[in-house]
């Protein structure tokens, strides 16, 4: 039985589908474009459009049933919906490919049940734990798109999941459990799209005039077995938020083995893509402090797969666990004015020496954002500092709000440094974008 026929069958057997009447019906639709420049050599990157329509109806049982979708499409080669690999998402989450460049998706789908202490949404849905500008420590529950790299926006790069999702007060505490019945991840470029990686950190290099064979992804399929389950508790304890997080789930990033085999034309690398087991154990933590806002989140990973250029190695890839965290500041003193700055870093402890990534990787990010005209103009710089290999990336954007529902913006991507780095590996593709959302 497909997950669909689970819905279908958990929303009659509430009586949804039988005695319920809608009281009140919500429908809007905002529409969302941008295009892209290349500022090296002046062709047009991306030229993107896409129809968002949202229908949201609340019933007389105090029910909520929320549909969203979304039609997109693409004009530039490299970033379109073809140019991503499609075999890792689910055969009830991958979006329709209509065309090459356009495809559609029913974006989200569930219901919200208010069962007096407990509150239960089913469907799909996006659950997000970590609140970190730019970069990501504890927002792992749902896989992401890096078609455009991390350049979009985390609510439309990030792929819903078909989820029960079940909140309950427990005393002083709120605990959250979900179980993912999904075997959908990351969406990744194609070796010729815009924003491929070809960091060594992520990607093995074989050595030069070796000849490799990628083989199929291998991808868990049994709804039952090869679901994800998590739970967080929160509470508020003398002025601080704070959460504790456990998620069992497959890493949503392929491990890339390797083999050497010998073959009539010469010895080949053979890679085989394959997802893992990990379990994820954190925390979050945030207070305000007058003006200032200490916050920060932790994610411990039991089982991650690194990359090794180690011959003896056999498969290429070391295994070990992983200890990520971020700190942050805010800062809210001037009127108008958001500041913020933020430390990341990924230690792998006792990593061998081939691991092509380093045992401790940092990065700093700096959030400078000004409201002017009544909070109708705003100016914002993201600075994304990858401090380890020396690359990063810069990001300054003006938006003006024309009216509630109508805004236009105007930005620029800068990558630099260390083409071996994961933002230096994009040097090639710095832009400027102008966009507008128009919503009605």
């Amino acid at each position: 039985m497909t997950i669909w026929r689970y819905t279908v069958v958990m929303l009659c057997a509430l009586g949804l589908c039988q005695r319920a009447q809608s009281r009140e019906t919500e429908f809007s639709t905002t529409v969302w474009s941008q295009w892209a420049v290349n500022t090296r050599n002046g062709d047009s990157q991306a030229l993107g459009l896409s129809l968002k329509p949202e229908f949201t109806s609340r019933f007389g049982n105090g029910y909520k049933l929320t549909a969203i979708g979304r039609l997109k499409t693409e004009t530039s080669d490299g970033l379109q919906p073809d140019d991503v690999d499609r075999d890792s998402y689910s055969s009830l989450t991958r979006p329709s490919l209509l065309t090459q460049g356009l495809d559609a998706e029913l974006r989200e789908f569930y219901l919200e049940m208010n069962l007096g202490a407990t509150y239960l949404t089913l469907g799909k849905q996006q659950v997000v734990w970590g609140e970190a500008d730019g970069l990501k420590v504890l927002d792992v529950v749902n896989p992401q798109s890096f078609r455009e790299f991390i350049l979009e926006d985390f609510d439309d790069s990030r792929i819903p999941l078909w989820t029960v999702n079940l909140e309950r007060q427990l005393g002083s505490w709120d605990a959250q459990v979900i179980w993912i019945l999904d075997q959908t991840y990351h969406a990744l470029p194609r070796s010729d799209a815009t924003y491929a990686f070809t960091s060594s950190h992520l990607v093995p290099r074989p050595p030069p005039g070796l000849n490799v064979n990628i083989q199929p992804l291998s991808r868990p399929d049994r709804v039952i077995r090869d679901s994800d389950a998590g739970l967080r508790l929160s509470t508020f304890w003398d002025g601080w938020d704070l959460t504790f997080n456990y998620l069992y789930q497959y890493d949503n990033q392929p491990v890339l083995f390797q083999r050497s085999k010998m073959t009539a034309t010469g010895p080949m690398v053979i890679v085989t893509p394959k997802y893992e087991r990990t379990h994820v154990f954190g925390g979050t933590f945030s207070n305000a402090f007058g003006e200032w806002v200490a916050r920060g989140e932790v994610g411990y990973f039991t089982n991650r797969y690194f990359l090794t250029s180690d011959p003896s190695d056999r498969d290429g890839v070391f295994e070990g666990p992983e200890l990520s965290y971020v700190f942050g500041l805010d800062w809210s003193g001037l009127s108008d004015t958001f500041v913020s700055a933020q430390i990341f870093q990924s230690w792998v402890p006792d990593s061998p020496a081939g691991m092509t990534r380093n045992e401790l990787e940092t990065t700093v990010t700096f959030l400078v954002r000004r409201e002017f005209l009544n909070n109708t103009l705003q100016a914002e710089v993201l600075w994304l500092a990858g401090i380890t290999d020396g690359d990063g990336l810069l990001r300054p954007k003006v938006t003006y709000e024309w009216q509630d529902d109508v805004k236009t913006w105007i930005g620029t991507d800068i990558f630099y440094g260390n083409r071996a780095g994961l933002f230096g590996e994009f040097n090639d593709n710095d832009r400027i974008v102008m966009g507008f959302e128009l919503g009605f």
